[in-house]
């Protein structure tokens, strides 16, 4: 079996998991968030059940629309406010402790190697880095695990990504999941799991990994993952707050279909609108001028992202047709940022620094976008409308690109602006 198989097969009780095969399997953590949970909260209770399955393994974080945007984002936020203090759930982050979901739930050591787990959100997927089976789900799925602590799965094919060679100079995680989606399309791993391999997976960080994990969705796939090794472990034995165990495929395992990439023809990719897989080198579009740089997100608002993005805007003064927003994705990273002096480099440049929140990413808040602007972000999903107005743009890139285009005003490749 591949490690997803297993994972599933261990979590149903089963010996063994067949392709297509619908199964009841027990959950490890459930997640929602500010916009998701308050529908499931309210089919929780249609249910009638009186208590949660498990009050700490369910987490509830207010990071899209928080700190509260509106009435109507306070109202939300506080219904699950409520809900979390009736039930006494323990992984419920206020403001202030919140951070981007998928940022905090891995930095926090509750998403484990070898677990189950399912969140209201779409990028669900991230933890797959971990060694984990997990995948976005609706609303009303996560009101019925709330309350049973399981739920039911179509057991995914597997694709296998193997990705070789050296990478060069400014590429990362980001460019590697952007060429892939380029290459298969947005439906091109339609409900499948997305199984990561390759001497460049071997070297990547858990930030990379955590990258392309988390895009697994961009591609239509159920779930990105890794088979766990040393990087894993170094990651997760000083956060785990519980045990965990690695997984790996079998050698002679199924795969529906296998992918290789050499890695060394890679350029710093840029996906353009309005598809994820509308993929372009960054050295193509550097006639394209921009307004708005947003450096953050589950996808790149780790601590690894700011200092790249900060390596190259040190010293130098964003453009002055560009606004530069930096958002921190958890209250860690951001002090972190703080301690090595990134903040002020990036505030010193003539940008701004945010509280952690999903804000623009989803066109939220924190820098929504007017009729024909254009915005280069390191966040996952470029569709139209998502980022504002539905007649502006948005592209995607690494951190260091976005970096090095608030520099110039338009898109750039790192090495136009030096270090």
């Amino acid at each position: 079996m591949t490690i997803t198989e297993k994972i599933l097969a261990d979590h149903c009780g089963k010996k063994e998991v067949l392709c297509g095969e619908l199964i009841n399997a027990k959950v490890d953590l459930i997640l929602a968030n500010d916009i998701t949970a308050p529908i499931a909260i309210k089919e929780f209770k249609k249910t009638g059940a009186k208590k949660v399955f498990n009050k700490e393994r369910i987490a509830l974080i207010p990071d899209h629309f928080a700190p509260q945007k509106d009435i109507q984002a306070a109202e939300q936020c506080k219904s699950i406010r409520e809900f979390a203090g009736e039930h006494e759930l323990s992984l419920y982050f206020e403001v202030g402790r919140m951070g981007v979901e998928h940022a905090l739930l891995p930095e926090q050591g509750l998403v484990l190697p070898g677990d189950l787990v399912i969140g209201a959100d779409s990028h669900t997927c991230t933890y797959g880095a971990l060694g984990a089976f997990s995948t976005g789900v609706g609303s009303t799925d996560v009101a019925a695990a709330m309350a049973t602590g399981e739920c039911w799965f179509k057991v995914p094919e597997s694709m296998k990504f193997i990705y070789y060679g050296k990478l060069n100079k400014w590429v990362s995680g980001k460019d590697l999941i952007l060429m892939t989606i380029g290459d298969i399309g947005v439906d091109g791993a339609l409900y499948r799991a997305m199984e990561f391999q390759g001497e460049i997976i071997e070297k990547l960080p858990m930030s990379g990994r955590l990258t392309m994990c988390n895009m697994a969705i961009e591609a239509g796939g159920k779930s990105g993952i890794i088979v766990p090794d040393n990087i894993t472990k170094e990651y997760v034995q000083s956060r785990a707050k519980r045990e965990y165990k690695f997984y790996e495929s079998d050698s002679n395992s199924s795969y529906v279909e296998v992918k290789e990439y050499d890695c060394s023809k890679i350029e710093p990719v840029v996906a353009c609108p309005h598809l994820p897989s509308n993929t372009k080198y960054a050295t193509e579009l550097t006639d394209i001028s921009i307004d708005q740089v947003v450096i953050g997100s589950c996808t790149n608002g780790r601590l690894e992202d700011i200092r790249e993005a900060e390596s190259i805007i040190r010293g130098k003064s964003v453009n002055s047709n560009v606004r530069m927003i930096v958002i921190p994705a958890t209250q860690q990273i951001y002090k972190d940022a703080m301690k090595e002096g990134l903040l002020e480099s990036f505030i010193d440049c003539g940008a701004v620094v945010s509280t952690p929140t999903c804000g623009p990413c989803l066109g939220g808040y924190m820098g929504i976008l007017a009729k024909g602007e254009r915005a280069l972000a390191t966040t996952n999903r470029n569709f139209v409308g998502r980022m504002g107005h539905p007649e502006s743009e948005v592209y995607l890139s690494n951190p260091s690109v976005a970096a090095a285009s608030a520099l110039l005003g338009r898109i750039a490749h790192p090495e136009e602006v030096g270090k």
